[in-house]
């Protein structure tokens, strides 16, 4: 077998389990996005990120491009088509410069993440904490997990639908050594941290293995571009489909 063929046949195999693994996400983010309730009983903790992002529709996104990408890739190989490759070539080297962009704004702006989340997730807090199931049960899980209250302290609650309808307390979650209700004077001594510090922080925790990944998911781009281009510049050579 030579070179050219070994490098094609790797070429498909590759891409193959990037089309079935897009597949799945796909299929996994419709079903979160058409059923959550299931997918909250079935996951729990698990389903915390639903706070930060739509799960569903990002995994959606994710799997369609994943399968996009999949199909490219192996029907390129497959056919020898300088058409397919280069497109290939081309939506990779797309969502490498994006993620490039993306962790040089992150590391600038991120100052800026908490006070452009905050008037999203604080509403959330105040109407429907308390009164609607599925949100109550994630943020439960949330403040659980990362041992926090509320998304920047307990002063979230107040005067929130929870607040209201619970003698005005505040979650357990807000309140260290909890002997009796979590009034305010209890959850002002606990110094309870808010989730999105306590999730920058488990971020930082785990920065290793996440720069770790970020570098991986890089590294098998690069290599998919190279191979990609090795195949396309050497179709001239094998005769194939421009």
């Amino acid at each position: 077998m030579g070179c050219f063929t070994f490098i094609k046949v790797m070429m498909i195999l590759f891409n193959l389990a990037i089309f079935l693994g897009g597949g799945a996400l796909l299929g996994v983010g419709i079903w979160v996005s058409v059923d959550s309730s299931s997918f909250l009983k079935l996951f729990g903790a698990v389903s915390v990120a639903n706070q930060f992002v739509n799960v569903g529709y990002f995994l959606i996104a994710i799997g369609a491009v994943l399968v996009l990408l999949g199909f490219l890739g192996c029907c390129g190989a497959q056919r020898e088509s300088k058409c397919l490759l280069i497109i290939f070539f081309s939506i990779i080297l797309i969502i490498f410069i994006a993620e490039i962009a993306g962790a040089v704004v992150a590391l600038v702006y991120s100052s800026l993440a908490e006070s452009l989340l905050k008037p999203l997730l604080e509403p959330v807090l105040k109407d429907q904490y308390g009164n609607q199931k599925d949100v109550t049960t994630i943020w439960n899980a949330t403040m659980y997990d990362l041992e926090c209250c509320g998304f920047s302290d307990y002063g979230d609650f107040n005067n929130s639908y929870y607040f209201n309808h619970n003698n005005q307390t505040y979650p357990f979650q807000c309140c260290t050594n909890l002997t009796s209700q979590c009034n305010l004077n209890a959850a002002s001594s606990s110094h309870v941290s808010g989730c999105f510090k306590q999730l920058l922080a488990t971020i930082k925790q785990y920065a290793a293995v996440v720069g770790g990944v970020a570098v991986g998911i890089c590294v098998l781009e690069l290599a998919a571009m190279v191979v990609s281009m090795y195949l396309y510049c050497h179709l001239d050579d094998k005769g194939g489909i421009h």
